[in-house]
Parts: C-alpha cells; structure tokens; sequence
C-alpha cells in the first residue's frame, strides 16, 4: 500500500463517489477535488486520513446530487447510470457487485441525497455512524434513522432473488442468442412476463422515452432486431456494474451498453444506455479500481 493516504485509498473515494452520482465522470472530478483539498490540508492534524478523505468526497458528491436536480427534470426520456466497464473478478465480491449494479443505482435515484449518502456509506462500506454524521452534517441518531428509511426503501426494490454468475451468464447467453437470430419465441422463453425494458438515448440518439413493461411489449421492441440490423452490427458480451452485460457495436463503434437482472432462470428488467455521452468511458476502455473496504488508518 501506499506511503500517501490518498493514493492507498483512491479506489474506495471513486467507489463511493460513483455509487453516490452514478456518474463515471462526476465520480472522477470530485475524486479530483478530494486530491486538491487534501493537498492543501494541514495533514500532521490529521488523525484519520481514511475518514478524513471519505468526508471530503461525501460531501463533494453531496454537494453534485443537490445541483443536479434541474438537470435531471430537463433530461429526455428514462435517465440511467453511466455503465462501469469492470472485469469479471469484481463479480466474486458478491457485495461489491451488488452495490454497483444497474439494479441498485437505479433504486439509489429514488432516494434524496443525504438519504443516498447515508445508505451507500453505511450499508456498502460500513462506515461508524458517527463518521457518517461529520460527513453529512447531522447527529449520529439522525443518520441511525435515514439509514434504516432508506434501508427499507432500498430493499423494496431489490430483485426478489439472487442468482449465480454462472446462472446468469447462462440465461443472457440465451438472451443474446434469440435476439440476433430475430427468435421470437427464444425471446419468450427467456424473459420473465412481468420484464421490463429500460433504454436511455437522453435526447442525443433515437430510443423510446418511456419504459415498456410486460413480454408482450417488449418481445414486439426486440423482435425486428436482426432485420435491421445492418452489415458492421456486431453484438458481443462484456462486463459492466458487476455483473455480465451485453453490448451493440456497429461500424467498430460502441452504439448500445446493455444489463441486465435475472431471477429464477429469466430476464426480469433489460437497461439498455444509447447516450453516447454515457458510453465514452467504456468506448476508451477506462477500467477503474473499485474497493468496497481497506485496512484502516492508525488514529
């Protein structure tokens, strides 16, 4: 490990940030604005560096998701996460996968900042609740009661069931297979009836802007894809936010990034990122270090 705190600990400040905003790129800046300011900090004061960078970057995002509101209201269509190109070992950390699914971030937007704060700092990183507090700026017993709303509100909207990598790499395999070949009925077998398509073009390039819900509907989206797919369509797999993933690449070129949840053996909700401006990390192949927890600092 590094001599420098920030450096040792770099990987966790992009993790919560990025699980905070959603956002490879905020993520990245306000990792940026956490080095200056520890630059600048009078360090031999500093008792805990860990906790000490970890407030810095708390309230940095903090400050982002409260400007970003009107953003969001001007935004065309479903809003999703910008996809987190990572390598298939961050799926054995069951835990870290998790968190930083499309599934979780999607639910995390539900919530208000400081509710988001207190759940992604308490319940991923385990962070004391008195720490939580000073990054915040509420009382430990305050920061007890948003973590256990926003605990439930979260678990509400978790998939009902957890699956293998194995398990799930096996039914979008399936998926991937139906869908190039235009298998209607493949597409059927594979996708659970109540699922759910979620595609985010922002604006920038065609997509729907709304969700589709029910087989049915969806099935009838996806159906045409192998006709008009032209000559340089090529769909592949990848792995992104934890977990197996898909994406469409035409003329050599990113086009689509695509995830997925899986319960009991069938595809229950497709996100589907067209915004190309959401896909330029995974177009640069920006693979990041993600860390859920790390030894801690001598106070």
């Amino acid at each position: 490990m590094s001599d420098d705190p920030f450096v040792a600990h770099r990987g966790l400040l992009f993790t919560v940030a990025y699980e905070m905003l959603g956002s490879v790129a905020d993520a990245d800046d306000v990792v940026q604005e956490t080095w200056l300011r520890w630059a600048s900090a009078a360090r031999p004061e500093v008792r805990d560096p860990r906790a000490y960078l970890v407030r810095i970057v708390t309230r940095q995002a903090l400050n982002r998701l409260r400007s970003r509101k009107r953003r969001r209201e001007d935004y065309v269509g479903e809003w999703l996460p910008e996809p987190l190109l990572v390598g298939p070992e961050v799926a054995e950390d069951v835990e870290l996968a998790e968190s930083i699914s499309m599934a979780m971030l999607t639910g995390l937007e539900t919530l208000g900042p400081t509710e988001r704060a207190v759940f992604v700092l308490r319940e991923v990183f385990e962070t004391p609740y008195d720490e939580i507090a000073a990054a915040v700026g509420k009382t430990p017993a305050a920061v007890r009661q948003i973590a256990h709303r926003a605990r439930e509100h979260v678990a509400a909207r978790r998939p009902r069931m957890q699956v293998t990598r194995a398990e799930q790499e096996a039914v979008i395999a399936r998926f991937l297979e139906a869908l190039t070949d235009g298998d209607v009925r493949g597409l059927v077998e594979v996708l659970a009836p109540d699922v759910a398509l979620v595609p985010d073009g922002g604006g920038v390039v065609p997509a729907l802007r709304v969700s589709l819900v029910g087989v049915e509907s969806v099935v009838r989206a996806l159906s045409g894809f192998a006709k008009r797919a032209r000559a340089g369509t090529v769909v592949s797999r990848m792995w992104i936010n934890g977990g197996p993933a898909a994406r469409i690449d035409v003329d050599g070129v990113l086009d689509t990034a695509i995830s997925f949840v899986v319960e009991d053996g069938r595809i229950t909700r497709i996100y589907a990122v067209r915004n190309p401006h959401k896909l330029t990390p995974l177009r640069e192949a920006k693979q990041v270090t993600l860390q859920r927890s790390t030894s801690r600092d001598d106070a």
